[in-house]
């Protein structure tokens, strides 16, 4: 099973450890994008401010992540689940999973970024501000460059299994699953059901969708969980005691579409 995650705006501060190696990162292939987007964010970082908080879309009060990126080459790391923080990751909440779950979390676990492209939860980075809607002057769009990066990349990580994909659609944009993996690929939205009057009324939840998405994957972790497919998916969270509508392609290569339905946030 391959989860696709998407980061968090806010994230920790970088760590103690060993400045940061871009090549010991997971995903090497994405090397040379991931050294082309670093070195145009600390090049605009270290120059004129009001331009790199205009091109970051930075408010006067986010005028310190300027700092923060002109020394990512330098600054200290530490593990990527540590680094992204949030409502989702709060969810999540990796550091209190047993040592199996966390194993199977460092295997599985695919976090999507506007800086690194996409990173293992185990991969030592330093702090950072650059979202995927981010158009850097030399590199341009981000989601464009990642998304030529990745396309002969992501298809081999996905291997043959599952991909869940819990990215919101700025970082999804990166990489669209196409052809088989597609098939075998399910997006999930988040319901709450309420009833009103008599009559169910469903409405789409967004700040606390990232912490259902959180708590899901939390339980598929904890279970030891591997389901093969999407309908298998449906199947093993049901059995984790969620209530999961699943919608199967119409049509060869796309995913299948799952509503997860909550009735309290």
């Amino acid at each position: 099973m391959l989860v696709l995650l998407p980061p968090s705006e806010g994230k920790a501060p970088s760590g103690s450890g060993a400045a940061l190696k871009p090549a010991g990162l997971s995903l090497p292939e994405l090397g040379a994008a991931r050294e082309a987007v670093l070195d145009e964010l600390v090049t605009l970082c270290t120059g004129d401010a009001d331009k790199a908080a205009d091109v970051l879309g930075l408010s006067t009060g986010l005028r310190g992540e300027l700092a923060k990126n002109a020394e990512l080459r330098t600054a200290g790391t530490r593990p990527a689940g540590q680094i992204y923080t949030g409502v989702l990751y709060d969810a999540l909440d990796l550091a209190t999973l047993d040592p199996a779950a966390r194993r199977r979390a460092g295997r599985s676990l695919l976090v999507f970024s506007g800086l690194w492209g996409a990173v293992r939860i185990g991969d030592r980075i330093p702090s950072y501000r650059c979202s995927m809607g981010v158009k850097l002057p030399g590199v341009g769009a981000l989601g464009t460059h990642w998304r030529r990066a990745m396309a002969d990349v992501l298809p081999a990580v996905a291997d043959r299994g599952l991909v869940l994909d819990l990215r919101s659609a700025a970082y999804a944009a990166a990489w669209k699953p196409a052809g088989e993996v597609a098939e075998r690929t399910a997006t999930v939205r988040v319901l709450q059901s309420k009833v009103v009057r008599g009559v169910e009324k469903r409405t789409v939840v967004s700040h606390f969708n990232k912490a259902t998405k959180g708590r899901i994957v939390r339980d598929l972790l904890t279970a030891g969980a591997a389901p093969r497919g999407p309908r298998e998916l449906v199947d093993a969270l049901h059995a984790l005691g969620h209530t999961v509508e699943a919608t199967a392609p119409t049509r060869p290569g796309t995913p299948w579409a799952l509503d997860v339905i909550v009735t309290e946030l």
